[in-house]
């Protein structure tokens, strides 16, 4: 496949790696020299199997590798526009960030009402500005309207991921890091979630996703990129990696119905 074509939009990207290479002290580099771009008002899907690098390209982008005792070792990383590869994670969400981190992380002792509040804490809302922030959470979740006061541990493993997910909404994202958000859910729920990130989207907030749901992943993508080894294997369209033979074998298995892309004609 063709590594020529990229996401096209106007104005700086929501995102850019440019050469991005990290790792983890004695384990060694688990990404090499990784480039990608997230342009505004896009989900773009990283895809790949465990392993591959995809939750250390996530840190990389959020500032929170040194929490996890790696570190960037080449590289640049910008959101929109601006250098923040120095930049510490809150001072990244400052600028627009926000993430969903892998496996919910929720708080389990504290109620659903406090979680969303630890949402907003760096964005130091004064007078109503929070009450505001949540009140537009739970129009895009309204299920958690109905659990504000519910300890965050007594819910279900799709509310805790509505909660994760609203939780990181709370600081007005323009740009969200999901990482394996369907990671565990039922069928059923893994929809539900799938139209939330829709219609986060289509409120204007660009999305990088994680997913080793590769299908559910692509349908909602104007662009991904497969991860192998902490390299970029391969990058496009859904349309163009589902025609790729291999690419739709070892991602999409083999004999299934074509991914309908967002947006396509039933």
């Amino acid at each position: 496949m063709s590594r020529d074509a990229s996401p096209a939009s106007d104005g700086p990207p929501a995102l850019r790696t440019t050469g991005v290479s990290a790792g983890y002290g004695a384990a060694g580099t688990a990404v090499t020299d990784l480039s990608l771009r997230v342009p505004q008002g896009q989900v773009v899907s990283l895809l790949g199997p465990n392993g591959a690098g995809k939750t250390t390209v996530m840190r990389a982008v959020s500032g929170l590798l040194g929490l996890h005792r790696g570190r960037l070792t080449g590289g640049r990383v910008e959101l929109f526009g601006k250098d923040v590869t120095g930049a510490r994670a809150s001072q990244r969400v400052r600028a627009g960030l926000a993430q969903c981190l892998e496996g919910r992380m929720v708080f389990p002792g504290l109620s659903v009402a406090e979680n969303l509040a630890s949402g907003g804490h760096v964005r130091r809302y004064r007078g109503g500005a929070l009450t505001e922030a949540r009140d537009e959470v739970l129009t895009l979740l309204p299920r958690l309207g109905d659990l504000l006061d519910r300890k965050a541990g007594y819910l279900s493993g799709g509310e805790q991921q509505m909660l994760a997910i609203a939780r990181a909404l709370m600081s007005r994202p323009k740009l969200l890091l999901m990482d394996e958000p369907s990671l565990g859910l039922a069928p059923r729920i893994v929809e539900q979630v799938r139209d939330i990130i829709v219609s986060i989207n289509e409120a204007g907030t660009s999305i990088l996703l994680v997913e080793q749901n590769a299908r559910m992943a692509l349908s909602i993508s104007g662009y991904a990129y497969l991860l192998e080894g902490g390299r970029v294997y391969a990058e496009g369209t859904p349309e163009a990696l589902e025609q790729d033979n291999d690419i739709a074998a070892a991602y999409l298995g083999a004999g299934t119905a074509p991914v309908t892309p967002r947006g396509a004609d039933s």
